[in-house]
């Protein structure tokens, strides 16, 4: 098993993966741009500043993501070149981790502030307060989405690692 092409195709993977959440950005900003020009309502005027935040959010985490995942590519070739068991082993200590962090913010974290969101809905009728908790649980929704395919990437990857791991330790 060649662990470096592995390391690469995630990071690849990652890459396009990563502008959907520039991809959700842009259309929470253009929702924002279509509210602040032709919102007439109390309502639709309420979700200009929510959905301008969510998506100014979403697109620097994109960006973000993009940029630390593209310049991961290199790196990994030249940790491999160096010393591909400290390679392998940092990997595996970083995919375990990040794994622990999806766990933990992605699949608990993220459905309780939803649940948050949807209870506020139940007991605030002002406008803000409702276009704030819909735009939250939206953005979330999209969050959940491109993390959740994220994790079965880098679970993926995981397993690779030891694999490789167990193999150099033979």
């Amino acid at each position: 098993m060649d662990i470096l092409k592995a390391a690469t195709d995630w990071a690849k993977a990652e890459l396009f993966s990563t502008p959907f959440f520039m991809l959700f950005g842009l259309a929470f900003l253009v929702a924002s741009l279509g509210f602040w020009q032709l919102g007439k309502t109390d309502i639709a005027r309420a979700y200009i500043i929510p959905t301008l935040v969510a998506g100014s959010l979403l697109l620097i985490i994109g960006v973000g993501l993009f940029f630390t995942n593209k310049s991961r590519i290199p790196q990994f070739e030249k940790a491999y070149q160096i010393d591909a068991p400290a390679f392998v082993a940092s990997e595996l200590e970083r995919a375990e981790a990040t794994l622990k962090e999806y766990d933990t913010i992605v699949f608990k974290a993220i459905p309780i502030i939803i649940i948050a969101c949807a209870i506020v809905l139940l007991f605030v009728s002002t406008p803000v307060w409702r276009a704030s908790m819909i735009t939250t649980i939206a953005m979330l929704t999209v969050i959940l989405l491109v993390d959740g395919t994220a994790h079965a990437r880098i679970d993926g990857y995981n397993k690779q690692l030891q694999l490789a791991a167990k193999e150099m330790n033979k």
